[in-house]
């Protein structure tokens, strides 16, 4: 199948490239086109619409082989141009779970169009077409329910911090003092507190992380301090349960550049996942390591013990966080969408946890041009995460760092 791309947007490029390498058994291709590019040779044509793109007339007039992403503002204009009915239309910003429904459904089409005789396809593009127009539908509805929610839970976030920084204000007992027991209750009150706004940032981060694109503020640091933050956040949970956590983590050959509160925000998420499924009396594992990551395979689980000895052979360009716990296994056909929204699985012992922990890591990770993914081992789950190395240029005294990715 080849799928045409016009957009000057590569985040849009490397998700289609990930979504369709998810469908086994199909051969496909994916490029970035220039507008008069596009030919009806091509099986579908992706256009990241804007009012000024210049539309051949051919793909006006037979907009059904072309899929045509648009923002809601953009609308009127797209309607003055291409009938919307006989358009398939994506709103953006366009969610991966609506782009791969999308594309899979194109798959099928393309591989039973031959097969089809006239009477079914005019009836399947009669269904397509209802569908279509419910689809664009659904879509505004879902950016409204988004907006609604966002609002919500930015509100919802000011009297969290005020209860925590009320608890923190009486610990340090500027009003009186306090024995133990207050202490102790006023400690846990203020970590819940803790929880429940990390929780709305998180909700407030997934709802609007769709509609605007956030870039890191990279700064050289130790990953190692976030580390030590983390566990002081979740220290509570795990005491709870007789947890023993032990780390590990290598010296890196390159400096590493993240946004420490981000990353800091990614170890709570993972972390806080492990120990509510770790058995009392469990044990965490965290180790940190350089490590060689292929940024064209479709997939970072590589197990530890061969990447470890790929180190000889090619530079690491990246750095690596194995978090191993010895919890209940995750069901294999979930350890691909365990990081999605809203993703769980029937049972009590549901390690998704509705998906928004470990949502949000993704969304961190991702912008931090990383990669995120979990995988079972004999001993328990891991959770792993890469983030890319950046090497330091030289530069004349007086002129600012410029850091580029290791290939």
């Amino acid at each position: 199948m080849d799928v045409k791309l016009v957009s000057q947007d590569r985040d849009l490029y490397k998700l289609c490239r990930e979504i369709l390498g998810g469908i086994p058994n199909h051969y496909w291709t994916v490029s970035l086109v220039e507008p008069e590019a596009v030919s009806g040779a091509s099986d579908l044509c992706v256009w990241d619409f804007q009012p000024l793109l210049p539309l051949p007339e051919a793909v006006v007039s037979n907009a059904t082989k072309h899929l045509f992403l648009v923002h809601r503002k953009d609308l009127a204009a797209f309607r003055d141009r291409i009938e919307a009915s006989e358009a398939n239309i994506l709103l953006k910003p366009v969610t991966r779970a609506t782009l791969a429904a999308f594309l899979v459904l194109a798959v099928s089409t393309h591989e039973t169009r031959v097969s089809a005789d006239t009477s079914l396809k005019a009836d399947r593009d009669e269904i397509l077409q209802c569908l279509i127009e419910t689809n664009l539908r659904l879509q505004e509805y879902d950016q409204d329910r988004t907006t609604f929610l966002a609002r919500a839970v930015h509100d919802f976030r000011a009297p969290l911090t005020a209860l925590s920084g009320y608890c923190g204000l009486l610990l340090s007992e500027p009003v009186g003092p306090l024995n133990e027991p207050q202490r102790e209750v006023l400690r846990r009150m203020q970590h819940s507190a803790k929880r429940l706004s990390r929780m709305a940032a998180a909700m407030f981060q997934l709802s609007v992380g769709r509609q605007v694109k956030r870039h890191p503020d990279l700064q050289m640091g130790d990953i190692r301090d976030c580390l030590e933050q983390a566990l002081h956040e979740i220290a509570p949970f795990a005491d709870d349960k007789g947890i023993a956590i032990s780390s590990d983590f290598g010296p890196g050959d390159c400096p590493l550049y993240f946004e420490a509160g981000q990353i800091e925000q990614v170890l709570i998420n993972i972390l806080d996942n492990a120990c509510k499924f770790t058995p009392k009396g469990g044990l965490i594992d965290i180790q940190g390591y350089p490590c060689f990551w292929d940024r064209r395979a479709t997939h970072a689980a590589i197990p530890p013990a061969a990447e470890r000895r790929h180190h000889h052979l090619r530079e690491p360009n990246a750095y690596r966080i194995d978090i191993h716990d010895t919890g209940t296994p995750i069901p294999q056909r979930h350890l691909t969408d365990i990081f999605e929204e809203y993703t769980s699985y029937s049972g009590g012992k549901d390690r998704s946890g509705g998906g928004l922990g470990l949502a949000i890591s993704k969304v961190i990770i991702t912008q931090h041009d990383g990669t995120v993914w979990a995988e079972n081992t004999e001993s328990g789950p891991m959770f792993s995460f890469v983030l890319p190395v950046y090497r330091r240029e030289p530069v004349l005294s007086g002129e600012p760092i410029v850091k580029t990715a290791t290939a």
